[in-house]
């Protein structure tokens, strides 16, 4: 369901990741698993991701690695999964920004307990993007988003009015600039909970859009179709 929270949980061994997925799906979350950091980046690049379970040893990037990346791009919560003897790791993990950390072997009901409670502590923060001060739209095509006013002006400064469901679709577009993006990503990254959990919601809220922004509604330009994948935006986007 759409309104479950989203937990990415990043572990390479799958005699823990597959069980602890099934176990948190069971209880209320909606789990995406990552085996490695490389995965996980990619996950994180398409969808709102609620809270990340990180393990800190892995092959390739480590935990802790990808815990800065996270904490330096984003306001998601991490919990570490740590080893007793990664004691150092764990702090460094804690100074990067992690929000928790539970040793293994860990029970699953303590690991769900800390994941309520960091959820309620960072409640709204979530996967908002960390950007620049300075940094206060997106230019498209003939458009303007405004983030900070959150509207749409066009070249001579003339505002169109966007719902909020249209303005975080369109926001999730421009982040995302010539990325095919399926109805569930767009539904994440748009905090879509408001437009149901139905994707053929997304269609609808799309159509409206194009109504607003295409010179021909009938033949969208700036939002395109991709039969059997989703939407993409295939103009060219400039922060401003």
């Amino acid at each position: 369901m759409a309104d479950e929270p989203h937990i990415l949980l990043v572990d390479d061994e799958r005699d823990i990741r597959d069980p602890l997925a099934s176990y948190l799906s069971k209880n209320g979350l909606r789990v995406t698993k990552a085996e490695h950091a490389a995965a996980a980046r990619q996950i994180l690049s398409v969808h709102a991701i609620d809270l990340v379970l990180l393990d800190i040893m892995m092959p390739g990037e480590d935990g802790i690695s990808l815990a800065g990346f996270i904490r330096a791009t984003s306001a998601t919560p991490v919990i570490l999964l740590t080893a007793k003897a990664e004691e150092m790791d764990r702090i460094l993990g804690l100074e990067i920004g992690a929000d928790d950390y539970v040793t293994k072997p860990f029970s699953p009901r303590e690991l769900l307990a800390r994941i309520k409670a960091v959820l309620r502590r960072t409640a709204g923060g979530g996967a908002q993007a960390v950007h620049a001060p300075d940094a206060e739209g997106y230019a498209f095509g003939p458009w303007v988003l405004k983030v900070g006013e959150r509207e749409l002006v066009d070249v001579e400064g003339v505002a169109v009015p966007l719902s909020t469901g249209e303005f975080n679709l369109l926001q999730a577009f421009v982040t995302h600039p010539k990325r095919v993006l399926t109805r569930d990503q767009l539904l994440d990254l748009s905090q879509g909970r408001e437009l149901a959990a139905f994707e053929r919601s997304i269609d609808n809220h799309i159509s409206r859009l194009r109504r607003k922004i295409e010179a021909d509604p009938s033949d969208p330009k700036l939002i395109k179709t991709v039969w059997g994948g989703g939407y993409t935006l295939t103009a060219d986007v400039r922060r401003i």
